[in-house]
Order: structure tokens, then sequence, then C-alpha cells
């Protein structure tokens, strides 16, 4: 029987995930499918059941329904318990089981980060917590435009500060619609992280490559992250760099 995946929200229209599963299927040569669905807040019932019904083998989960994938799971990973986050599921033994596919991207991306930089997370999400649970260093500072709401564990930093020799995770929605960050918080990084896509580069990526900043921009993090899913569900790895250069052209 094909197997089924799906990345799962509202909006999900914008998602490069399809193509970079579909690709992923391919390279795997397993027979497959891989679709976008809208599943609107507090709609993730329908989700579930279709995973424990075997409808779906998969899912990734985006806004707004990571923290209801997170109250659903019976059983999660040590990524997913670290964070106190889930973006992926499947079933296991019978259970629904939650991932945090982001805390694995995470970790590898912070491989290429200057050794003795602390870290600086702007936001206080779930990808905020998924950050922090993956850096294995000291000096974890956070940044929430909204701190009475922060739920991510570091010392923190006003908004708009920056932090000397920082490795920045920018973990908002800031940079979707052209947004800026604070010109301070870049101007004293070593190396960025910037978890938002759109059509074009944002304007974070856009600075960091005109002062020659060390970068992962969010189409590369969701290929990793989707190559990390991929194996999960699979068992199967494929290659990442064929993966990247798919998300790049969807």
């Amino acid at each position: 029987m094909p197997l089924r995946f799906a990345v799962v929200g509202d909006p999900v229209s914008h998602s490069r995930s399809p193509a970079i599963h579909r690709e992923a299927l391919r390279l795997a040569g397993l027979d497959g499918e891989y679709v976008a669905l809208r599943v609107p807040r507090f709609g993730f019932d329908i989700v579930a059941k279709d995973l424990r019904t075997g409808a779906l083998d998969g899912v990734n989960v985006t806004m707004p329904l990571k923290g209801e994938a997170f109250e659903a799971a019976e059983m999660l990973t040590a990524e997913a318990e670290r964070s106190a986050s889930v973006n992926t599921l499947r079933m296991n033994d019978g259970r629904l089981e939650g991932h945090s596919t982001d805390v694995v991207a995470f970790r590898q991306v912070f491989g290429r980060a200057p050794e003795g930089a602390p870290l600086l997370v702007l936001g206080a999400g779930g990808s905020a917590r998924a950050a922090v649970a993956a850096w294995s260093r000291d000096g974890v500072h956070v940044s929430a435009r909204a701190p009475g709401r922060a739920t991510v564990v570091g010392a923190a930093v006003p908004w708009g500060e920056g932090l000397p020799g920082a490795v920045v995770v920018n973990a908002t929605p800031l940079g979707m619609a052209g947004e800026e960050l604070p010109e301070s918080v870049l101007a004293e990084a070593s190396f960025l992280v910037d978890l938002p896509y759109g059509s074009a580069p944002t304007p974070a990526v856009v600075a960091a490559r005109a002062a020659g900043l060390g970068h992962v921009d969010g189409i590369e993090f969701l290929a990793i992250q989707g190559a990390a899913s991929f194996r999960w569900w699979t068992g199967v790895a494929v290659d990442l760099d064929r993966l990247i250069e798919v998300a790049r052209n969807a």
C-alpha cells in the first residue's frame, strides 16, 4: 500500500514540504505521496484520527497546531520531551508518537557555528524551545517581543538588543512579509539561523550575505528537518543537498 504523509496547519499553501518529501520518496524508491492539508486551530483531532486509522503514515505540523500536536502525543522522543514541542508524528506500537525534527535540524546547523559563541534566540514558541534544547553549550539568551508569554528558558535580553558574537536564531515570523530584524541584533552576530522564508530572501538573510556572515536560511532549515522527518518515518536517509536544491526551486 502506498505511503501517505502530510504537512498540516493553517496556512499551508505556501509550504515547500510537499516538494521536498515527494523528491525524498523518489530518491528512496518508495511508493507514496505527501500533501499539504489545511487544518485550522482546534482541528488536530481529525489528524490524530487519520494517523490512528492508517489513513496517514506520518505528519509534519506547522502553526497553529504545534501545541495541539504536543498534547495529542501519547509518547515523546527525547527531542520532543526536552523541547516540550512536537512538529512530527507517527504511530508507534499502537500509540501516537511525537518528535521534534527541529531539534535534530538545529543540532546539525549549530555544528557550523563558531566555537565559544553564545546563543541568542528571538522568539518564545516551539521553534525557540527546540533551538534551546539543541544547544549543547553554555550561554543561552532569549529575546521575546512579549516577554510575559515567554516559555523558553534562558537569560532574558530586551527585544532589539544585540549580543556580542552571538549565534542568532530568528524563531519569529519576522521576515516572511519583508520585516527587518533589529539592526543591532545582526550587527553583533557571528552566525544567523533565520527560520522564516518566502518567495524572496528575507531582509535578515540579505543583510547576512552582504556582511559575509555565516547563515542558514529558512528554506535550507526546512529541508534539513524534512530529511530528518523522512528518515524517522521510513528509516531511509536520502541526499540532503538534492532536497535543499528542490526546496529552493519549489
